[in-house]
């Protein structure tokens, strides 16, 4: 069987306290994009019984014993039963661009899993062994915009709906490590909550809506700071770095005619 996991943006992202487990508590707007990689799964023929992955597309930097995909099989096998299996993940997400691909993928595994081999996993559980590979993989479980909290894991639907708009995201190929970005921030309380910041008209959020993690890099990395400046230079009614980084994406209220130094980066394009 084959399935496509999705991307996601976020929609502002406030760091709001460091916890004693060595995670952040985070508020943060979930929205899935169609940008996605493919995952096909198939009973293997192995006699010894060993999973198999093997990836294209995009390199992931890492081998294959340490790619989430290979680790969300070791987490399901400690707590279900299932045949060995034969995974091909095709990537054109990008890796460490703040889009969560990674995280996507284990979580479209695990839900495959569930429903090929009839496992009757809840939502709930899914969720909770998601969380054990990353901090947004839980989102993906349901995959629907979501208000995060907590370490992101905290997940409530939200009615926010940006039919009509003219999306556009772009990615200079910079990886940012994501721990070192949340080491780099200052926790603290927002006056306001992404909930009720969201509810205002997208034309209001340039003034409202910010991702704490820009200051840092895009003092480390000017040339994603640039992009989201063109990006308002181009007409984008609304701007921001995705996640910690490095896509930044702009919503429209039409198409725009690109600058060529916007074009060389540009990866998704599309209406909402």
């Amino acid at each position: 069987m084959v399935v496509f996991p999705k991307a996601k943006i976020n929609i502002g992202l406030q760091i709001t306290g460091k916890r004693t487990d060595g995670y952040h508590d985070i508020e943060t707007l979930f929205y899935p994009i169609d940008l996605c990689d493919a995952l096909e799964c198939v009973v293997s023929s192995d006699r010894n019984k060993k999973d198999h992955l093997t990836v294209t597309g995009i390199k992931t930097e890492s081998n294959i014993e340490d790619n989430i995909i290979s680790k969300a099989i070791r987490v399901l096998r400690k707590r279900y039963e299932f045949p060995p299996l034969k995974i091909h993940l095709h990537k054109a997400i990008p890796v460490g661009a703040g889009l969560g691909g990674g995280s996507s993928d284990a979580a479209a595994l695990l839900k495959l899993i569930n429903r090929c081999f009839r496992l009757t996993i809840e939502n709930s559980d899914l969720k909770a062994v998601a969380l054990e590979l990353g901090s947004d993989c839980p989102f993906f479980i349901d995959n629907i915009p979501s208000f995060g909290s907590g370490r992101g894991e905290i997940l409530q639907p939200v009615n926010l709906v940006l039919a009509g708009y003219y999306f556009l995201l772009l990615n200079p190929g910079i990886s940012i490590n994501t721990r070192e970005a949340y080491e780099n921030c200052t926790p603290a309380s927002p006056s306001s909550t992404l909930l009720e910041l969201a509810d205002r008209p997208v034309a209001d959020w340039k003034d409202l809506i910010i991702n704490d993690f820009e200051n840092f890099v895009f003092k480390t990395h000017p040339l994603i700071g640039e992009i989201k400046d063109n990006l308002y230079r181009s007409g984008a009614v609304f701007s921001s770095m995705s996640g910690s980084g490095s896509s930044v994406y702009g919503l429209f209220s039409k198409r725009p005619n690109l600058t060529e130094n916007l074009k060389e980066y540009a990866i998704y394009e599309s209406y909402l």
